[in-house]
């Protein structure tokens, strides 16, 4: 057996050895390092893998930590967990149930609002659902809404956080498919290649997310109609009326003030990702404090949980970076290669073979350690086949959304079930799912059919 197939055995033995050792229960990035290891000390013997390769790590982890796109990630991150730790969020969900609750299917319009406007501020998935479980579930079932609906309706607000600007998964894909198209533009002869960059991927995701939201909300409103008993109105109190417009504008004006300028910043061009960043975390304090919820506790609390947070993504992408080197170096690159370029269909029917690959390990592992094993291994391939890099980022974050929220392995409807009161059954939370599910894949189709509607605000900026 020749070292180019015995390497190739190994980096495909390796791939599968990370998600099985993951599916028993290891942590994950001493898994994908772990494991890199072990299998680099096999491939060592078999004349297939040399250590002098790891001398790249350091290089690589000095990278992460001075890369000025990355520093934004603690920054959207401490933004949103201001507004939730501060009560802002808390607030404006229930101004806005005060709002539209009077309508049937009005206060489950109002949770895929006020979803997609912490979408905006957090970027954070799991937060973005255990913040709207508690907050809004409670209030839905006593306004006597179906059970099925309401847990449906909030995991799919939650999930919102994957793709609507400033995700914090948009930035790590950017940055990686930066560097992969600059380089795949090299290879392919191209010395001065168009730049992607994470404001690209944002403008990008900012129609699908749009799209997603509009969606929703059809959707609540056809509940509406046709089955008004699962939705019904909440009646208001004539206390409430005389105080709706202060608590609107109180509520509602200065955090969407904060969000548009923070992303019109960066789809604009004003401002990088990471200004725009530091602009919405100054910005969450100032809110906090002006309406007195800014003390040391909250600020501490929102500082380690962004600690938290930060510290565990990217302890997962320098475990990462160890599975890249092995796996590259005993010929994965090819492996994949050969495959995705064999496929029938060329270059769509390669992505459509990675997204359902994608898509089957959203059930098992979270996004960032999908993006970190996934990306780096199949984007330089379809990048070469002509696929457009920002196209990819969109599409990738909005097939995770799709497997976030799909029973019975949805980490989204992990989340509910943990902040959920045992009324509220995990099958009536997987079937409330569902129709939002068959949404996403509808937006798929579309953004598949209609590539345009990703790759138009990129162009026009």
């Amino acid at each position: 057996m020749s070292s180019i197939l015995i390497g190739e055995v190994l980096a495909g033995l390796l791939f599968f050895g990370v998600i099985g050792f993951l599916l028993l229960g290891f942590p994950v990035a001493f898994t994908l390092a772990g494991t890199s290891l072990i299998f680099g000390v096999i491939g060592y013997f078999f004349g297939v893998f040399d250590f002098s390769n790891m001398g790249n790590l350091m290089g690589r982890y000095i990278g992460y930590m001075t890369n000025e796109v990355l520093v934004a990630v603690p920054l959207f991150i401490f933004m949103g967990v201001m507004l939730e730790k501060s009560k802002i969020a808390e607030q404006l969900l229930l101004t806005m149930g005060k709002l539209f609750g009077r309508l049937r299917g009005g206060l489950g319009i109002s949770v895929i609002v006020v979803g997609a406007l912490l979408a905006a501020s957090t970027g954070v998935v799991g937060a973005t659902v255990v913040t709207m479980g508690l907050i809004s579930l409670p209030a839905m079932l006593r306004a006597k809404y179906d059970p099925k609906l309401a847990s449906g309706v909030i995991c799919a607000s939650g999930t919102l956080g994957q793709i609507i600007p400033p995700s914090t998964v948009l930035i790590f894909m950017g940055d990686m498919l930066s560097s992969i198209n600059a380089q795949v533009q090299m290879e392919q002869g191209n010395f001065a290649p168009v730049p992607v960059t994470v404001g690209d991927l944002f403008a990008g995701a900012f129609i699908p997310g749009l799209m997603l939201v509009g969606l929703y909300i059809c959707f609540m409103i056809y509940k509406a109609i046709t089955e008004p008993e699962s939705c019904p109105a909440t009646p208001m109190t004539e206390e409430d009326r005389k105080g709706i417009v202060k608590d609107v504008v109180v509520a509602l004006v200065p955090p969407l003030l904060l969000i548009l300028l923070v992303l019109g910043s960066i789809l604009t061009g004003i401002a990088t990702p990471t200004e725009a960043g530091s602009v919405g975390a100054v910005g969450a304090t100032i809110l906090a404090a002006l309406r007195w919820r800014l003390s040391f506790r909250v600020l501490r609390d929102a500082a380690m949980a962004t600690a938290t947070i930060t510290s565990m993504i990217f302890i997962i992408l320098f475990g990462a970076s160890v599975f890249s080197i092995v796996f590259r170096v005993m010929g994965g690159d090819n492996l994949v290669h050969e495959f995705l370029a064999n496929l029938p269909g060329g270059a769509i029917g390669a992505m459509i073979v990675v997204m359902l690959i994608m898509f089957v390990l959203g059930f098992i592992l979270d996004t960032f350690e999908i993006i970190f094993i996934i990306i780096p291994i199949t984007a330089p391939i379809l990048l070469a086949l002509g696929i457009d890099p920002i196209w990819l980022g969109v599409m990738v974050g909005v097939n995770l959304q799709t497997s976030f929220m799909t029973p019975p392995f949805g980490f989204s409807l992990f989340y509910l079930r943990g902040v959920a009161p045992s009324r509220v059954t995990t099958g009536m939370i997987y079937r409330g799912a569902l129709p939002f599910v068959g949404l996403q894949i509808l937006a798929i189709a579309l953004l598949f059919i209609f590539p345009q509607l990703i790759t138009w605000l990129p162009s026009v900026n």
